[in-house]
């Protein structure tokens, strides 16, 4: 059997055109859309040591589904707070296998 773990990585690229390298943590769909939580990663496909995860939700754009910052304060904070549950809930289930 084989356990290796293959992570799900997405490339964005900001306003500039520079691209970034991310890996999904999560998405979460509900009644206010569609969102992900992203963990930087560094030029090699590693996990960047002591960052932070950001939330962008999916937007359509000119016909398009892109992913945005949440620009919304008090969106950001329901949304953090969900996601936190939702690894707290992973990481107890992987410490249980």
């Amino acid at each position: 059997m084989n356990n290796e773990f293959s992570a799900d990585l997405i490339t964005l690229i900001d306003d500039e055109g520079n691209e970034h390298s991310f890996e999904i943590l999560d998405v979460i769909e509900n009644d206010d859309g569609c969102f992900y939580a992203l963990l930087p990663n560094n030029e090699n496909n590693n996990l960047v040591a002591d960052a932070s995860y950001y939330i962008f939700e999916v937007i359509d754009e000119n016909g398009e589904q892109v992913l945005a910052e949440v620009e919304d304060d008090i969106m950001l904070k329901k949304l953090a707070n969900s996601f936190e549950a939702r690894f707290e809930d992973m990481y107890s289930q992987n410490e249980n296998t």
